[in-house]
Order: C-alpha cells, then sequence, then structure tokens
C-alpha cells in the first residue's frame, strides 16, 4: 500500500537539519525500498524547508509509523509533527517517474 507522510519541522532546529543532512540522506537511501519518493517542502525554492514530503510502500500505517521514527531527523528532535496518509491512486495501472 501507499502512504504520504507530511512533516512539519521545528524553525528553531533548522542549525540541527543542517547538520543531520547527511546522516538523513544516507538513512532515506538505505530504505529506498520502502521510502519511494523523498524531498523537502519550501515555501520558495530559495527558503529554508518547512518540512517534508515521503511516499511510502508499507504494509501498514504503524509499519510507516515505525519507519520514520528511525529517521535522524526524528531521533534528533528536528520534527515537529508528521501525518500518515493512505495514498488511493486515481489510476493504480499507471507508473509515474519522478
Amino acid at each position: 500500500m501507499l502512504y504520504v507522510v507530511r512533516f512539519t519541522d521545528k524553525p528553531e532546529r533548522l542549525p540541527q537539519r543542517q547538520q543531520f543532512l547527511p546522516a538523513h540522506l544516507d538513512w532515506l537511501q538505505q530504505n529506498s525500498h520502502s521510502i519511494l519518493l523523498a524531498g523537502a517542502l519550501r515555501p520558495e525554492p530559495d527558503e529554508p524547508p518547512e518540512g517534508a514530503l515521503w511516499i511510502v510502500n508499507a504494509d501498514s500505517h504503524a509499519q510507516v509509523d515505525a519507519l520514520l521514527r528511525c529517521d535522524p531527523f526524528w531521533i534528533h528532535d528536528v520534527r515537529e509533527s508528521y501525518e500518515i496518509l493512505h495514498l488511493s491512486k486515481a489510476f493504480p495501472d499507471v507508473k509515474v517517474p519522478i
């Protein structure tokens, strides 16, 4: 099943976000079999990230929750909150490269 995870970061933790970004990116790479897409969300391209969005392939909401809690950004208190939503594709047989 596909899930979308929407993260909100703690604005005051932007220096820690930068500090732990290499570990976070390594962790995302190690989990790319489940995390199909991940990226920062910014109001404008040149502004600091305010959060992130993931598309995750997992068996359950609980599996997604357990996965994100191992992320260095979560462990080092960069994230303020998150929302996990099940994604129902309008055209399930259509594959879209990103």
